[in-house]
Order: structure tokens, then sequence, then C-alpha cells
């Protein structure tokens, strides 16, 4: 894997060998609105609201690329490798103390292919952030993206709750941390 600071601003592009992670470009609007829009991948996260609300994918893109955003973004695109322009998505927000949150979905064709802990670890190793420390936090009946996460070397720090939007409701989670060298 190399990291290549292709695009200063919105974000690096990190090369892997399946796909690579760029920022989101206005041309994802189409199948960003696809699959944010299954209500499979808006339940799995707490923030993406079902259904999905005119104009909420074209507010991503713009927060995105914001020069003042608090959370990078990286869509994984295969189209180097002849495949898919928009498997996933994967973001870090900044927190304080030199430590960020990240954050992830894979549209539905693509779970259990391993894209998850690729794109987890390829962020991990290139560290855009500059992050001493990494937290996470999954939904309680999402076992894969626990598993990610495990696969990743992020340790379990206990349980919590969050409001996830699609659902209207609490719910409860798994919180993980990573320190990265």
């Amino acid at each position: 894997m190399t990291f290549q600071n292709q695009i200063p601003d919105p974000g690096p592009v990190i090369e892997t060998e399946r796909f690579c992670l760029r920022p989101p470009q206005q041309s994802d609007l189409g199948l960003l609105q696809m699959y944010t829009g299954d209500r499979r991948v808006a339940e799995a996260t707490r923030s993406i609201p079902h259904p999905l609300p005119e104009g909420a994918t074209q507010a991503f893109i713009d927060r995105a690329r914001a020069p003042d955003r608090v959370e990078d973004v990286w869509l994984l695109d295969a189209t180097r490798i002849g495949g898919g322009e928009v498997l996933g998505c994967i973001g870090l927000k900044r927190m304080d103390r030199n430590q960020s949150e990240i954050a992830y979905w894979i549209a539905p064709a693509m779970w259990n292919t391993g894209l998850a802990t690729a794109a987890v670890r390829a962020l991990l190793e290139a560290n855009p952030q500059g992050c001493a420390n990494i937290f996470a936090e999954v939904l309680q009946d999402n076992p894969a993206s626990a598993r990610v996460l495990s696969n990743c070397g992020f340790a379990y720090l206990g349980d919590a709750e969050t409001f996830s939007v699609a659902r209207g409701a609490s719910v409860a989670t798994w919180t993980y941390s990573r320190k990265l060298d």
C-alpha cells in the first residue's frame, strides 16, 4: 500500500491492492444516494436517516469537501481494477487530544468480502490525521462490524448506547479503541 497526497483538499488518496480510498466527488451522488437510501445500511449506522431525505446526500458530499470539516471521508473505489466506483465509505472524525473516531459502511452487495477490514487497515496504516488513538463504536446487533475492529487490532472498551437516526431510538453499542504507533 502506498500513501499518495494527490488531492491536498479535501484529503489524500490512499491506494491498496483492491481499491483506493478517495474523497467523495460530485459524480458519486447517485451511488451514494442508492446505498445510503438502503434501510440495511442506514440502520447499521447512527447517523444515516431512513428514509433518506431529499438533499441529504448532497449535503454529505458538501460537508466532506468543506475546508472546515471535522470529519475526513473516503469512498472505497475499485475502478482501477475493474470494480465498482463506490463500494463503501469510511471516515475519521477529529476528537481532542490527538484522537479520532472511525466509522464505516459497505454496500450490501459487498458484505462479507473483507472490504471493511481492508479499508480500516489501510486507513490505520496511512493515519492521515496523525492520530495517537482511534475509537470506534458499533451497534451490538452488527457483530460483523465488531469482528472488523477486532481483526484490525482494536481493543474492546465496554458497552454503551447511542441514538440511531434511522431507527429513531437509542441502541446498544460496543466501544473499541486502538493506539497507533
